[in-house]
């Protein structure tokens, strides 16, 4: 993997958090983290949706840079349909930027990429299994798990979906990081 597509991959999640925080400050007066999804803080017509639009492509373009890389790393067929579902989830993550709240397409490039996202990371991150790295696939299973078992809560306890959506989010950053550090950085 080239040297630019780590640093895209180590960049990227910091870039969207930064615009959804940087919005969230911006909109605070109304935002509320239990009320509200994120898709709010950039939806058409409000004066700065930009804030949080630019950093969410910005992020994934990088991030699809990174991972472009990340599937010609790995070798076993399972793993690269993962990565290639998880390049989709991005997609649609950039998706998100280009087609805000409010638009005709937002509904379902949102979902694309939560659904895409996090069951592109299952099925690369288990079938690492196959490649033993059993410790790490384990992890990847407990992580979805985790992560499908809180979104459900969330959806069923809140108003708002934003918990739920913070919730696939951090899911696939920390998978992310995971698999990055494994397989790149620790030496």
């Amino acid at each position: 993997m080239k040297k630019s597509q780590l640093w895209a991959g180590i960049l990227s999640p910091p870039i969207a958090l930064g615009g959804i925080g940087a919005a969230i400050l911006i909109n605070r007066s109304w935002w509320r983290l239990t009320n509200n999804a994120i898709s709010d803080l950039g939806k058409v017509g409000l004066p700065h949706s930009w804030v949080m639009n630019v950093p969410l492509f910005i992020s994934a373009v990088l991030a699809i840079y990174y991972v472009m890389g990340l599937f010609k790393e790995v070798k076993n067929p399972v793993s690269k349909l993962g990565i290639g579902v998880f390049i989709l989830g991005l997609a649609f993550l950039a998706g998100i930027a280009v087609f805000p709240e409010g638009t005709e397409p937002h509904y379902h490039v949102s979902w694309g990429f939560f659904l895409a996202g996090s069951v592109g990371f299952l099925i690369a991150g288990a079938s690492l299994w196959l490649e033993g790295r059993g410790r790490f696939g384990a992890f990847t299973v407990l992580l979805f798990t985790a992560e499908v078992l809180l979104a459900r809560w969330a959806f069923k306890t809140f108003s708002g979906v934003a918990i739920a959506e913070f919730t696939g989010i951090f899911a696939m950053i920390i998978w992310h990081y995971a698999l990055l550090w494994g397989k790149f950085l620790k030496k």
